[in-house]
């Protein structure tokens, strides 16, 4: 195998393991440990509450890879994400984020290498299709970080993402 076909299917099966199966899980068990009211419960008008920062994330998604890897038309509104006050169902939430990653998957399934490799302009900036995966999987995980704080701050409860795996096991 090429290096290049190597660190393509690498790197795909690290997004859909980073993004789809924690990210993509992690944003399902929070939403389901939390009431719709604490869904969009907001402690100021500088923050966010979970659901504007669900639908932020459809959105970001949609826009970097399914719009700019996709092709796929670019209709976001990003400030109505935010602008949300609610309530949209807890189901509903659930429910786009499972088929939000139905389409990552979808989408991961049939990036080429030279998708990787060629450079597309996204939100304003010029970024390589390596770049976009970076970043979606990365501001996935920063928002998916401030929803378990939330969870774990209001509920006083472990989200027992670890449980089970001995996590003082040393690599050396």
């Amino acid at each position: 195998m090429e290096a290049l076909d190597q660190y393509h299917q690498d790197l795909i099966s690290e997004v859909r393991r980073r993004l789809v199966t924690e990210c993509g899980e992690r944003t399902l068990k929070c939403l389901g440990l939390l009431s719709e009211q604490e869904i969009w419960y907001r402690p100021n008008e500088h923050s966010n509450s979970v659901g504007n920062l669900v639908l932020h994330l459809c959105g970001n998604v949609r826009q970097w890879l399914f719009s700019t890897l996709g092709g796929k038309h670019d209709n976001r509104q990003r400030q109505s994400e935010f602008d949300e006050k609610g309530p949209i169902p807890k189901k509903d939430l659930k429910q786009m984020i499972e088929d939000l990653m139905d389409e990552v998957n979808r989408l991961l399934d049939h990036l080429k290498p030279e998708d990787l490799l060629k450079t597309y302009p996204v939100q304003g900036f010029d970024e390589s299709g390596v770049a976009i995966l970076l970043h979606v999987t990365e501001h996935f995980s920063y928002h998916v970080g401030q929803i378990t704080y939330f969870v774990k701050a209001h509920k006083d409860l472990s989200v027992g993402y670890y449980e089970g795996i001995n996590l003082d096991i040393r690599s050396s």
